[in-house]
């Protein structure tokens, strides 16, 4: 009888330390930041940073995940892949990792395979084609990305969206023959994650397809690559590039006469780089995932609010990769609220959550994040983009809304 005593003691103690555990394990959730604040995509990296901060810190303040609190930090990695992986290693360490917010192309697919191994979602900021593609069913597929997610069109997508709007316009123009269409970057995995996908599309649409012009990732005299584009007579130029670079393009084909209608990638174009390349930017192209800070959309009212962490004035106008730094975050604070209620907030759990709801856009953000829809076989999030157009007149950054242009879904393009 003392014996039985005992056991059933034992065991009542044990399963009160499983309980406490468990509890003590849902009192608080870790989530790594990566990002680049000094490195040479930084120009950008700090805006979109400051938007994942500033939710996260937003989260906690109203409620964390249903009473679940978010630890997290920062890590500059300066855009160097070896120093991203450290992190991750770092952070991995800790028990209550369960998701990560990253930022590059380079260090992202660098860490596919770490992140499929220890079950870890990580929602970057590089929209690679290669990161869509969960099952690696694409003979173009690097690596399956079973637990990578982003939120918005890829590269690849986004790029396909600005050369079907660049064939409605050749139209429009009522251009002659064949348009030329050029790819501008660095030889560098974010530059060129879209350059085949893009090019193929481009030929389809009767794009006479150039050979590609490299200009580095770093600001610099691009004057020479400016006087190739000239005389290969392009009319189309798509830049995979990002902040000075960009700028220093847009300045070497302007002093050289260069007459080329000129398209960025998603990190290229917004009123900070208008307003440094002054008069130089005319008839600007480029894509977004979310309007603009001065937009009269319902969600808008939240971004403001969660801008207020880091500026409590209320008076900074947001770019809109800080906007995309918010949908990032709030898709994954609903995961994980999900994920709470259906076994806990697990790297699994959350994974699952992004399966289970369609044409999802995250509560309170409506108008602002463009409809989500991953499944088990296809992590293209989105397959919409909006194309604006920038001019700087006299002091004054104008940008308009020209289209908002839906991609398709092509099983040959998923993870392409």
């Amino acid at each position: 009888m003392h014996n039985h005593k005992a056991k059933l003691t034992s065991l009542l103690i044990v399963s009160a330390l499983c309980t406490n555990q468990q509890t003590f394990a849902e009192d608080s959730v870790f989530v790594g930041h990566l990002a680049d604040m000094s490195g040479p995509t930084a120009f950008v990296g700090k805006n979109y940073a400051d938007g994942v901060r500033d939710s996260l810190a937003y989260i906690n303040e109203n409620g964390g995940i249903n009473g679940t609190k978010l630890e997290y930090e920062t890590i500059d990695y300066a855009y160097k892949v070896p120093q991203a992986i450290a992190a991750y290693k770092k952070w991995h360490s800790r028990k209550n990792m369960v998701a990560m917010q990253g930022w590059g192309t380079a260090d992202t697919e660098a860490l596919i395979s770490f992140v499929a191994k220890d079950k870890l979602p990580v929602f970057s900021a590089s929209y690679s084609g290669h990161l869509t593609d969960p099952m690696g069913k694409n003979p173009h597929t690097k690596k399956p990305a079973p637990y990578n997610f982003f939120y918005g069109a890829s590269y690849s997508d986004a790029c396909r969206g600005l050369v079907q709007w660049a064939a409605e316009d050749w139209q429009k123009k009522g251009g002659k023959g064949k348009p030329k269409f050029t790819h501008i970057g660095a030889n560098h995995p974010f530059p060129n994650a879209p350059k085949e996908a893009c090019a193929e599309y481009a030929t389809e649409l009767g794009f006479d397809v150039q050979p590609a012009v490299v200009i580095s990732m770093k600001p610099g005299d691009f004057k020479a690559q400016c006087l190739s584009l000239k005389s290969s007579g392009s009319n189309y130029g798509y830049i995979g590039n990002l902040g000075g670079s960009v700028l220093s393009l847009v300045k070497s084909c302007n002093t050289v006469g260069t007459d080329i209608q000129f398209m960025s990638n998603i990190w290229g174009g917004d009123k900070k780089i208008f307003q440094a390349a002054g008069e130089g930017i005319k008839d600007y192209v480029f894509p977004a995932m979310t309007p603009f800070w001065t937009d009269q959309v319902p969600g808008m009212k939240l971004v403001r609010e969660i801008s207020k962490q880091s500026d409590p004035s209320g008076q900074e106008e947001r770019v809109h990769h800080y906007i995309r730094g918010v949908c990032s975050t709030f898709f994954m604070k609903e995961a994980m609220e999900w994920a709470k209620d259906n076994g806990g907030i697990t790297g699994e759990n959350i994974k699952k959550a992004m399966y289970a709801r369609k044409d999802w856009v995250p509560a309170g953000l409506e108008g602002v994040c463009l409809a989500g829809n991953w499944s088990e076989q296809d992590h293209r999030g989105t397959n919409q983009v909006y194309i604006y157009k920038g001019n700087y007149n006299e002091g004054n950054v104008v940008v308009e809304e020209l289209s908002l242009v839906t991609i398709e879904r092509r099983d040959a393009w998923l993870g392409f």
